[in-house]
């Protein structure tokens, strides 16, 4: 549920706010300054992972911002191959060094990888994480109930968040209502689905013009109505404030039907299924 500063309340007490920047492909110097641009003109969620091989410039980007890091939320990701109890300890120092923080507000375990059977090792290790003082929020992205469920059966300890894929083509309906029923934030990856076919769906331009706002206002509005955090990347500043406009208008429960009828049961970007795709 959202709370009256305009963010998300977690699970073990912390917040989050509604909107993300992701930073996927962003790298050395432009990546830096698209991230400056983008705490510059209001983001204060930033995403990135280890896996993005970022986190210099991600870093580097939010100290030349000038915003006190107390208003930041910066969110990493831990990559499979650390999943090892102690590789995972050192991940997150190491990537605290290359980023140059103090702490991290959230980090996230970024793929299951069932067959690896490594993932309730690697969640114990956040949790160490956490009790030292590294980060303050933990989480799960890409993982199924049955993923999520094993954590809670070997650790007792709930994630904050799931990131998983999400948008107009795949909305992940059954998976979302999950969360929510057991008090998980949903956020949602490429919620632009990186640029494909959905940017140019008709249903979606037909609203878009009916409410005087653009195809990716509409995606990312319908993410806010529907309780999921939209990790949106856009490296152009024009669409980085486009993107965070769209706390000043709502869609109609139509609208958000047609919305929601878009889906498709083939509309992950590259099959990533998560119990069978493994990432490293």
């Amino acid at each position: 549920m959202a709370n009256e500063t305009g963010r998300f309340t977690l699970n073990d007490g912390g917040s989050i706010p509604l909107i993300g920047y992701g930073t996927v492909f962003m790298k050395g110097e432009s990546g830096a300054a698209s991230v400056e641009n983008a705490i510059k003109n209001g983001y204060r969620l930033i995403d990135t992972a280890m896996k993005y091989d970022n986190e210099g410039s991600v870093g580097e980007g939010i100290r030349r911002s000038g915003v006190d890091r107390n208003e930041l939320y910066v969110t990493t990701k831990l990559r499979a191959s650390f999943y090892d109890y102690d590789e995972a300890i050192r991940a997150v120092e190491e990537s605290l060094f290359r980023m140059q923080l103090d702490y991290f507000d959230l980090i996230l375990l970024h793929w299951p990888n069932p067959k690896q059977d490594q993932y309730v090792e690697a969640w114990k290790a956040l949790i160490e994480a956490k009790e030292q003082g590294y980060v303050r929020s933990i989480g799960v992205s890409n993982f199924q109930p049955e993923h999520i469920d094993r954590l809670i059966e070997e650790t007792a300890v709930l994630p904050t968040v799931n990131q998983i894929e999400l948008h107009p083509y795949f909305n992940q309906r059954e998976m979302h209502a999950w969360n929510q029923k057991n008090d998980i934030i949903t956020q949602g990856w490429s919620p632009l689905s990186r640029g494909q076919t959905v940017v140019h769906d008709d249903t979606i331009r037909k609203i878009a013009e009916d409410n005087g706002r653009t195809v990716a206002q509409i995606i990312l509005r319908c993410h806010i109505q529907l309780g999921v955090v939209p990790i949106p990347k856009a490296a152009e500043e024009g669409h980085q404030q486009e993107n965070l406009d769209i706390f000043n208008f709502e869609l109609t429960a139509d609208e958000m039907d047609q919305m929601n009828g878009l889906t498709k049961a083939d509309g992950r970007i590259g099959d990533q299924d998560p119990m069978e795709y493994e990432e490293f």
